[in-house]
């Protein structure tokens, strides 16, 4: 494989895990790859990423750009426990554990193979 291709694999896997830490690496990320950055360029600022702790606010921010993967989809009974998970998760009812578990889920269920062979959720 290519460089390029090892790079949007490696983006591909890593993105939304990214994104769960901290949204302005994300976008950094993604601006960075519109150039002709190095595979260790990439892999460099993914783990200078995930380094950083991640808040309630980046956390939902990626449950909800994941959960858009199912929300055309997903049954009555499914769209209302993401909303109850996400209100227990902002009230620090459950832990982060408990979102990803449901998405990763979903994502079998549904068969949404870009989630499953995201990092975040295995």
């Amino acid at each position: 494989m290519k460089e390029r291709g090892k790079i949007e694999k490696l983006w591909r896997e890593e993105k939304y895990r990214v994104l769960l830490h901290v949204q302005n690496a994300y976008n950094k990320i993604r601006a960075l790859l519109k150039e002709s950055p190095s595979l260790e360029e990439v892999q460099f600022q993914i783990n200078e990423a995930i380094n950083h702790s991640p808040t309630t606010g980046s956390i939902i921010n990626a449950y909800e750009h994941m959960w858009g993967y199912f929300k055309n989809i997903a049954t009555d009974n499914e769209k209302h426990k993401a909303l109850m998970l996400k209100d227990d998760f902002m009230n620090h009812q459950i832990e982060l554990d408990a979102l990803l578990s449901y998405l990763s889920q979903l994502a079998n269920k549904y068969d949404i193979k870009y989630l499953q062979e995201s990092t975040v959720l295995n």
